[in-house]
């Protein structure tokens, strides 16, 4: 129930983790750093799969499977990746009752594996492209352990795709970050700025790194989706060559792309509130919940109840009654608020009499009357679609609120404190690392859509807000998860 959830002006990280508990979408396991996934937090996991499944296949992406344990001398053989990555290892050096001949790294991630594979199927400028994703668990050791957050093993996709040319490349990671900002916008109602990463914050082994950051009710930033130029860093490592059209030899051009269900903390963290979970209505498996009132003729009641469902369901809307009896009405208004179903329906015998039932929305807490007709499925369908376009709506004022452009840093020092700070940088390793030892921010994203670059002047020169050096173009700044 909702009086078991610390407040968020109270202490937003307690709240967070009170909040994941109590709505039953995940618990801490006894293996130390990895988590439970409970139904209800798998149901919103399917949904996100689902979503960005279709997306993937609609544009010409496959999905495959590769090896959980990758070989020592894989992962050595690109030197700037194992040196991004072997911190966080877990290495199996025994198997069968016997030490190995060499050790197995548990997946951190798959481009070496996946490599090795690409090495034996491509041959030919007739073989490229291939655009496969995978859905899997990976291993990334983890002390502090945060549900949906950090977690030693979570799950995640991840796409592997080689090309011809740098140009064909460059166009996959554009297009798949653009998938990711179109899919946190359109079904988790999450406004994010997609741009670049620096290369300090770039992945491991990539050239180039593409990324959507949303913020939080906190004011912290969240990665939700990362888009990798990889060059043709693991091709050489890899040995990986193919026949061009010209007929002469050249190494293949790599992306690799992932989410992870630390999208579901990304959702909780930026809808919810002090009575539970907020969920958008696209990626809730269960968008209504009818409650009957039974008092009177109870029959009557639960039959009309039973034909509210029926009908939605059959309007393509994901409906279910609770009839229990154990439980009172205002409890069960409590724990489906705390469990994020979008909407609820109070019917009672007066409701029946009068035709109508009343309707609870979850993101305003509003109630309204709805007649018992033919226009009632299209009735709820409006609202659904009001809630989902509200929540993004609201976020984005939030954003927009919570984002200061700062001079000075004596500005930033305090601005970054509450939100994104929008300020100079003169483009050096040097100053990046300052700034982030002094206040724990860091550069986010260097923004890349023409609205956020208009809205905010970011590419006018100035002068850097801590060197005090001549700046090319404006950053975003913010503490982050």
């Amino acid at each position: 129930m909702a009086d078991k959830i610390t407040s968020r002006s109270q202490d937003y990280s307690q709240w967070y983790i009170d909040l994941v508990r109590s709505a039953k979408l995940a618990d801490y396991s006894d293996v130390r750093g990895c988590m439970v996934i409970r139904p209800n937090g798998y149901a919103i996991w399917e949904k996100m799969q689902a979503a960005l499944d279709a997306m993937f296949k609609d544009t010409g992406h496959v999905n495959a499977y590769f090896p959980l344990f990758i070989p020592e001398s894989y992962i050595a053989r690109e030197a700037e990746h194992i040196e991004g990555f072997a911190p966080e290892c877990a290495v199996v050096t025994h198997g069968g009752g016997e030490e190995l001949a060499e050790k197995l790294y548990v997946r951190p991630t798959s481009e070496t594996i996946i490599w090795a594979s690409y090495k034996k199927w491509i041959q030919s400028y007739r073989d490229l492209p291939i655009l496969i994703n995978q859905w899997a668990n990976v291993v990334r050791w983890e002390m502090r352990t945060r549900l949906f957050l950090r977690t030693t093993e979570f799950l995640w996709q991840e796409g592997h795709t080689a090309h011809a040319t740098k140009e064909e490349a460059s166009e996959e990671v554009l297009r798949m970050i653009s998938i990711y900002k179109k899919f946190a916008e359109e079904y988790m109602a999450l406004p994010v700025i997609m741009g670049r990463k620096t290369d300090s914050e770039k992945f491991a082994g990539a050239d180039e790194t593409f990324c959507i950051e949303a913020m939080m009710q906190d004011g912290k930033a969240l990665q939700a989706g990362t888009s990798h130029h990889l060059g043709q860093n693991f091709a050489k490592a890899f040995d990986c060559q193919f026949q061009t059209s010209a007929g002469e030899l050249d190494f293949v051009w790599a992306t690799s792309w992932g989410v992870s269900t630390r999208l579901i903390g990304a959702l909780i963290m930026a809808h919810s509130d002090d009575r539970g979970l907020v969920l958008p209505p696209k990626l809730a498996s269960r968008q209504v919940v009818v409650i009957p009132i039974l008092r009177g003729d109870k029959t009557a009641v639960l039959e009309q109840a039973d034909a509210i469902v029926c009908t939605l369901k059959k309007h393509g809307i994901p409906a279910f009654v609770d009839s229990s009896e154990q439980n009172s009405p205002g409890w069960k208004f409590a724990e489906y608020e705390l469990q994020g179903i979008p909407l609820r329906i109070e019917l009672g015998p007066r409701d029946i009499a009068g035709k109508k039932c009343v309707v609870a929305r979850r993101d305003t807490l509003e109630k309204t009357e709805l007649p018992l007709d033919d226009t009632f499925s299209m009735q709820v369908s409006e609202i659904l679609n009001n809630i989902q376009q509200n929540l993004y709506d609201r976020a984005l004022s939030f954003r927009n609120e919570k984002t200061i452009e700062v001079n000075s840093y004596e500005e930033f020092k305090t601005a970054v404190e509450n939100g994104f700070v929008i300020a100079h940088w003169d483009g050096t390793d040097e100053t990046e690392s300052r700034i982030k030892e002094e206040t724990k921010a860091t550069i986010r994203v260097l923004p890349e859509e023409q609205e956020y670059l208009d809205r905010y002047k970011m590419m006018e020169p100035g002068i850097c807000i801590y060197s005090g050096k001549p700046s090319a173009r404006k950053v975003v700044f913010a503490k982050a998860y």
